[in-house]
C-alpha cells in the first residue's frame, strides 16, 4: 500500500486490492484473533451510519483492538475545533482514524496533520471501504475479477468514483449510465481511463441505462439522493425516474448478473420493491463483507502482515 493513509481507492494498486480480498476471505474463517491488541480505533463521524460504524467497531475488536467513537457534537471538526488540531491531538492518542465526512479536503486535511493511519469512511467523493467490499463479494460469487463487466445506474457519485477506479485497477470493465448533469467527475474519469489502459478493462459512459446493463455482469445502483442532498430528493425521483432497476432493466443483463447495492436502499425509487428480495441480489453479503475487507485494511496498516495471494 502506498503512504499510510487509505483515502481514495487510487491510494492502492491492483495487487493491493486482490491482496486484501484474499486475506479478508481468510479473515472470515478464522474468528476473533489477537492481532490487533492494545491497538485503538478512532471513529470519527460527521454523519450517520449503520453500516460504516457497526463493521468498522467489530472489525476491529474481533482482531483484538479496542474502537472509540466521537460523534460530530464531541469533535465539532473544523468548526468547535480546527482540523489539524484534531489530528494531532488524536494521533497522540490512538493507532488510527477512520473519518466519515461531508468534505473530502477535510480529510486530506487531517492525514495531512495526523501521524497515524487515516481511513476514508465515506466523503463527498470516494467511499473505498465500499468498493473493497464490493470486489470481495463480486469475487466471492464469481470465483474473478478480470474481464467481467459491472454496470453501474444512478448519480455518479462517490460510491461511483471508488468503484471504477476499483474496477480498472483489477482489469474489470465498468459502465456507468448517468442523466445529464450527473456523471462521474472529469478528474475521476480521466484517472480511471488511465488504470484501465494499463489492466486491459474498458470504461463506457452514457445516458442510457439499457446500454450500460445489456449484457453485464454485476449490475448496480445507489440511493438517488444522498445524505445532505434531501433538499433535492423530488428533484432527483423525476430526473432518475428512467434509472431504476426492475425485472425489465435487469433481465437484460447477463442470466447470473447479480444485483448489488450498498444501501441504505429506498425501495420503489432506485430500485423496483421486492427486487432486493431476488435469490440474484447479493446486499446483505456486501453489508457483511464491509466488515471482512476492514479487518484485512486493518490489519495490513496496523500490523504489517504478510498476507499471501490466495488465487
Amino acid at each position: 500500500m502506498q503512504g499510510k493513509d487509505l483515502l481514495s481507492i487510487s491510494d492502492l494498486t491492483g495487487e493491493d486490492i486482490r491482496l486484501l480480498i484474499s486475506r479478508a476471505i481468510n479473515l472470515k474463517t478464522e474468528g476473533w484473533l489477537s492481532l490487533l491488541e492494545r491497538k485503538t480505533l478512532a471513529i470519527m463521524f460527521e454523519k450517520p451510519s449503520l453500516r460504516t460504524r457497526v463493521s468498522f467497531e467489530l472489525a476491529m475488536r474481533q482482531l483484538g483492538g479496542q474502537t472509540i467513537y466521537l460523534s460530530p457534537a464531541e469533535v465539532g471538526l473544523g468548526g468547535r475545533e480546527s482540523v489539524p488540531d484534531v489530528a494531532r491531538v488524536l494521533s497522540r492518542y490512538v493507532d488510527v482514524i477512520a473519518a466519515r465526512t461531508f468534505s473530502h479536503h477535510a480529510l486530506e486535511i487531517l492525514a495531512n496533520y495526523s501521524d497515524v493511519p487515516v481511513i476514508n469512511a465515506l466523503s463527498d467523493l470516494e467511499h473505498p471501504c465500499q468498493a473493497l467490499a464490493d470486489l470481495l463479494t463480486i469475487y466471492e460469487k464469481k470465483g474473478e475479477l478480470n474481464g467481467l463487466t459491472l454496470a453501474f445506474l444512478g448519480d455518479g457519485n462517490n460510491v461511483a468514483h471508488s468503484l471504477m477506479l476499483a474496477a480498472s485497477l483489477v482489469g474489470m470493465n465498468f459502465r456507468i449510465a448517468s442523466p445529464k448533469g450527473y456523471a462521474v467527475q472529469e478528474r475521476v474519469l480521466l484517472t480511471t481511463q488511465g488504470y484501465a489502459r494499463e489492466n486491459g478493462a474498458e470504461i463506457f459512459c452514457t445516458e442510457k441505462p439499457q446500454l450500460a446493463v445489456s449484457g453485464a455482469d454485476v449490475v448496480y445502483t445507489d440511493a438517488w439522493a444522498s445524505m445532505g442532498q434531501e433538499a433535492e430528493a423530488e428533484q432527483r425521483r423525476q430526473i432518475f425516474a428512467d434509472y431504476q432497476v426492475n425485472s425489465e432493466l435487469l433481465s437484460l443483463a447477463k442470466e447470473d448478473a447479480i444485483l448489488m447495492h450498498p444501501l441504505p436502499a429506498h425501495h420503489g425509487e432506485e430500485v423496483a420493491k421486492g427486487i432486493l428480495d431476488m435469490p440474484r441480489s447479493v446486499v446483505f453479503d456486501q453489508a457483511e463483507n464491509r466488515m471482512h475487507i476492514q479487518k484485512a485494511l486493518l490489519a495490513q496498516m496496523l500490523g504489517g502482515l504478510e498476507i499471501s495471494l490466495g488465487y
